[in-house]
């Protein structure tokens, strides 16, 4: 795998159902701020949080896929009415097929995004792969879209862009700011 020419990533992209996202460095900027008690904070770009919505109104499933747990994660997740959240899981290959048998879809029908090497059995299993810019190099190696983005800085929404742009929806979601 590789960055895949645009009718390629249309095709794949025609058929994706579920927008998967790994949390650490794709959602976030992959830093994590512990106070003194030991709550956890994370920061999480809004632009990324809007696409999400976009992507959830033009009918994708979107979820998260997360080696660790972290409350914030899972407050995001909810504010933001993501279908998957799977937290904690040092197998993300499995976890993927729990996700698939739970949702009725097919590896094919998943796109995700990862940024590090923990990611990288989804990446190869999935119908469309993306990673953030400052992704390790391993996993821009084989993801079909990279984006200019770093993680925690529009990533996430560049590449939900240009899955709705090759899907023919991003017109729709134009359409909502006129």
């Amino acid at each position: 795998m590789a960055p895949v020419s645009a009718r390629e990533f249309g095709e794949r992209a025609a058929t994706v159902r579920l927008l998967l996202f790994d949390v650490d460095g794709v959602l976030t900027d992959g830093s994590v701020n512990v106070d003194a008690s030991g709550a956890e904070m994370k920061r999480f770009h809004i632009r990324d949080g809007a696409a999400l919505v976009w992507a959830q109104r033009a009918g994708l499933m979107t979820g998260v896929l997360s080696a660790r747990h972290s409350e914030a994660t899972a407050a995001r997740v909810q504010e933001l009415g993501m279908a998957v959240a799977i937290q904690g899981v040092a197998d993300k290959r499995a976890a993927l097929a729990d996700i698939l048998s739970q949702h009725g879809l097919t590896a094919g029908e998943v796109a995700y995004m990862g940024d590090d090497l923990v990611d990288l059995p989804v990446l190869r299993a999935v119908g469309l792969s993306a990673a953030p810019a400052d992704a390790a190099a391993e996993v821009a190696a084989v993801a079909h879209f990279v984006s200019w983005h770093a993680g925690g800085q529009g990533a996430v929404r560049e590449f939900i862009e240009a899955v709705l742009r090759a899907r023919g929806q991003w017109d729709d979601v134009l359409a909502q700011f006129r």
